[in-house]
């Protein structure tokens, strides 16, 4: 580690960290004793964590205090981790219809976030200090097993407007000083991409982080272009946010000269899991417990494909309890080689989205058009299809209907990314159906980028 890094990760983060009332350092130092506990140990952590949080729910959260009279629960009938079984399972839906009373009546300065909508289901929710600190921790835990830390050069591809958004001053002077460098996803012309492959060459990152679409898309042009990109000392590069495709993981690390590691989670449940050097997909299992269930929301055992639900034990504000996912995943019996006891996801079937092409040839990601619908609170639901340059299709699930005011803001939206003269046709249905695959695609693209 060189000195800067040593001083950033060492005196600056911290200081940060503590500015702002988070805990992320002393978590992560916890954490990184913790990995190389034995099953036993982990799981005795996990129950007590797990009873924390229920009793705290049963007293000062109106959403779990009811459902639990409702359903006669008491928290401090709680002996195994499989008495969570015993409480309903949480979604998107419910959550919709209870914000208010989802928060603790102890939370304060909660901060309001969204889910980034690839899932076709937009969720606005709020978490606390305390849920920021473990998610910061998990992170930073996981670049660490690739030697990573922060204050190291990196590259972020990433399109989210929470970071797009805020480039203000104290964040752009933090970002420098953590050598930190963002690059828009939405807007990927060929002009664009050459920009990209200068900034990477000119930052020459210990790490790359992003969708995997997006590195992928970068690392084809790199191909085309002949550009040499595997002599710069990149280190890893974390995916995210999507269902990273072996044909991807392949290319970047083959343009990038690095291994590819694959994380899994969103803003609404954290970080869920990330992968080690050797190939391990390790559950962030202090602070997160996945069960695998079948359509009736039954557990499944190790081995077999269900969906993923979760708990995270550091959301007492505002708490995630046997959230469904929407994600389908096998947990693994198996230890890792690398020592870790935290246990495994061995598969997951996660999001995918496509890239959409403006009008003018700009190539962008798929989330440039889904970040203009996700925070419409009418809006249940919804499925882009871009069916050629000059026509896309937007299909809503709506519980009262759409004005013509907000058909025609979704509109404007549209024509402003995919270009004035596209014609956009807002269509109200009733569900959002499947592909014949049986999968869900919520953003699909019948134009093939140039």
């Amino acid at each position: 580690m060189g000195l800067y890094t040593s001083l950033i990760s060492g005196l600056f983060f911290p200081l940060h960290e503590r500015f702002k009332k988070h805990d992320s350092v002393t978590v992560r130092e916890q954490m990184e004793v913790s990995q190389w506990w034995e099953d036993k140990r982990l799981k005795a952590l996990r129950l007590s964590r797990l009873c924390r949080l229920l009793t705290h729910v049963e007293a000062h959260v109106p959403y779990y205090r009811e459902l639990f009279t409702k359903i006669g629960f008491k928290a401090r009938d709680v002996h195994s981790l499989s008495d969570l079984a015993r409480l309903p399972l949480l979604d998107k839906t419910i959550i919709r219809h209870n914000v208010e009373a989802l928060k603790s009546e102890h939370a304060r300065h909660l901060a309001r976030f969204n889910t980034g909508g690839s899932s076709g289901d937009p969720l606005i929710f709020y978490i606390g200090k305390e849920r920021v600190s473990h998610d910061v921790a998990a992170k930073w835990r996981a670049t660490r097993w690739w030697g990573v830390d922060i204050g190291d050069p990196e590259i972020v591809v990433w399109g989210s407007p929470i970071e797009l958004g805020a480039q203000d001053g104290v964040r752009a002077l933090r970002d420098r000083l953590l050598r930190t460098r963002l690059l828009p996803a939405f807007e990927m012309s060929a002009q664009k991409l050459d920009q990209f492959l200068d900034e990477i060459r000119s930052v020459r990152p210990k790490m790359l982080f992003g969708y995997p679409s997006a590195l992928s898309h970068i690392a084809r042009h790199a191909a085309a272009k002949g550009q040499r990109m595997d002599d710069l000392g990149i280190r890893v590069a974390f995916v995210t946010s999507e269902r990273l495709y072996d044909e991807q993981r392949q290319q970047i690390g083959k343009i990038f000269g690095c291994p590819v590691a694959n994380g899994y989670g969103g803003r609404d449940a954290g970080f869920i899991a990330h992968e080690c050097p050797q190939g391990g997909m390790h559950i962030t299992a202090e602070d997160i417990i996945v069960e695998i269930v079948d359509q009736q929301g039954a557990s499944l055992p190790y081995g077999e494909a269900g969906e993923i639900v979760v708990t995270h034990l550091a959301t007492r504000d505002f708490p995630f309890i046997r959230y469904r996912t929407g994600d389908i995943g096998v947990l693994d019996s198996k230890p890792c080689t690398c020592g870790r006891g935290l246990p495994l996801l061995r598969e997951i079937q996660g999001r995918s989205t496509d890239f959409l092409v403006a009008r003018n040839g700009t190539v962008m990601h798929g989330l440039a058009l889904i970040y203009i619908l996700r925070d419409l609170p009418q809006i249940l639901a919804f499925k882009i299809i871009q069916e050629s340059l000059d026509s896309t299709r937007v299909l809503t699930v709506s519980e009262e209907g759409l004005s013509p005011e907000l058909v025609e803001k979704i509109k404007s939206g549209f024509k402003a990314r995919l270009g004035q003269g596209v014609r956009i046709a807002v269509e109200e249905v009733t569900e959002i159906p499947a592909e014949k695959s049986g999968k869900f695609r919520y953003v699909v693209s019948r134009v093939a980028p140039g």
